[in-house]
């Protein structure tokens, strides 16, 4: 019985350990929520994943650098006829 009274002890620290975790959880959504609660926009401008723009100068290196990979396949494609 003494086991039984020891567990149930420490399974209510446990519970009460538990619910001041919970409490600091919800506090920092509140915070969260009021943050973007002051600016309703902010969530207008989070892009969806995978949806993040390129920069354009970017877009014409990784153009460039295509083009050169697929002129160098057709050169090699002439060299080997």
């Amino acid at each position: 019985m003494a086991n039984l009274g020891r567990m149930l002890r420490q399974l209510r620290g446990e519970r009460i350990r538990a619910q001041k975790e919970l409490d600091r959880l919800d506090e920092a959504i509140a915070v969260f929520e009021r943050l973007v609660g002051a600016n309703p926009r902010a969530q207008a401008r989070v892009r969806p994943a995978g949806k993040q723009k390129v920069p354009a100068a970017t877009r014409r290196k990784m153009s460039k650098a295509q083009k050169a990979r697929w002129a160098k396949l057709r050169q090699e494609g002439r060299a080997k006829a």
